[in-house]
């Protein structure tokens, strides 16, 4: 990482953002005003739905072949789109991490060569923050805010004080809530992606005919734990013999993801209100489970109960996007930090690193510390 010479502190500055970590090939131009203010002239997110549905999972080998095919044509998309030649950015950002590292360095890859080419500032993003900053692509939202960060890979409530200013309160032991929903949904025989079919799956069903194990009740902390729920809902779904059960059970399933995530996040702003007396009160949810309507009514209460304004971003933002990488791009290479065209593609990368490494919420691995 460098820091530039002369940082555009007062300066507009026009993003190409890169997203290529999971089954989702984006490119996007974000306009970052001298006054802070963020348009998004162009958004483009091409799917792999198609080759990854007959596997009821994103293959990591396929998801890589497909960027490499697919990313030359989004951002030329998404250049298009915007109205503008490269000659008009400022600089490139790309997810570096975390994520399937194959698909992770294709992204990368393209942007060192585009700000290689153009001789423009790289920024290599950290896809966890793209998402803690997404809701600011359609909202005035300033800092510092309480964010719960949940998605198909990540469950984490964090403290966020601006862009590389991350503390965690907590984080999931072993599942995340995205991962919960899309198994449990595939061994209800229901399509990939699974989190939007089960949610409209639930919508008919009755959430009390299951009793479902709830996990960490001892502990008072923020930390979550969703394999327990996973395996006990794939076992009963090998029962099931009508469809009315099965919309039951993905009712019963909707209703403990949403409460697990609801109590976590009652004590984390409960902690958070604690450490900023006089302070306005923000929460931020984040990532694609953040889509979920049951999910996000229970939040809302949670604000409701806690003295907090609720934001989460459009539909469209929270979901892998590469609009919400250009920001956090932008609101780095306002702040004077770059990095250097050596910068590695991460499979892991934690937000609150100093966490992660002094008190790893998961084991260690070959690829380092988790969350």
């Amino acid at each position: 990482m460098t820091t530039l010479k002369n940082p555009g502190l007062t300066q507009g500055l026009t993003i190409l953002g890169l997203e290529t970590s999971c089954d989702e090939t984006a490119a996007s131009v974000v306009r970052r005003g001298e006054d802070g203010r963020v348009e998004v002239l162009s958004s483009i997110v091409g799917t792999q739905f198609e080759q990854h549905a007959p596997f009821g999972g994103v293959v990591p080998e396929i998801a890589a072949r497909a960027h490499v095919e697919a990313i030359d044509g989004v951002v030329a998309e998404a250049m298009r789109a915007a109205g503008l030649g490269f000659e008009a950015l400022d600089g490139v950002a790309a997810t570096a991490g975390p994520g399937l590292v194959g698909g992770v360095m294709v992204g990368l890859a393209f942007g060192k060569a585009v700000a290689l080419a153009r001789d423009l500032p790289l920024v290599a993003v950290n896809h966890l923050e793209g998402h803690a900053v997404s809701a600011r692509l359609g909202a005035d939202i300033p800092y510092p805010f309480l964010l719960l960060l949940v998605s198909g890979g990540h469950c984490q409530l964090l403290e966020v004080a601006g862009v590389g200013a991350c503390t965690r309160l907590g984080s999931t032991i072993d599942d995340a809530a995205g991962e919960a929903f899309d198994k449990i949904a595939k061994s209800l025989g229901l399509p990939y992606p699974g989190g939007p079919a089960l949610e409209k799956l639930a919508a008919t069903g009755d959430p009390t005919k299951f009793d479902l194990p709830r996990a960490l009740l001892g502990r008072k902390d923020c930390d979550f734990s969703f394999s327990g729920l996973k395996t006990a809902a794939a076992r009963l779904a090998e029962t099931l013999t009508t469809d009315a059960q099965r919309a039951d059970l993905a009712a019963a399933v909707q209703a403990a993801i949403a409460r697990q995530l609801s109590e976590r996040t009652d004590r984390a702003m409960k902690l958070y209100a604690a450490g900023h007396p006089g302070q306005a009160l923000r929460f931020v949810v984040a990532g694609g489970v953040a889509a979920n309507g049951a999910v996000k009514a229970a939040l809302r209460r949670n604000c409701d109960d806690n003295g907090f304004s609720f934001d989460a971003p459009t539909l469209a933002y929270c979901t892998d996007n590469a609009a919400m990488i250009a920001l956090a791009g932008a609101e780095r290479l306002a702040a004077g930090i770059s990095d250097d065209l050596d910068a590695v593609a991460r499979p892991r990368w934690p937000l609150d690193e100093a966490a992660a490494l002094s008190n790893p919420s998961n084991k260690f691995g070959r690829k380092g510390a988790k969350a």
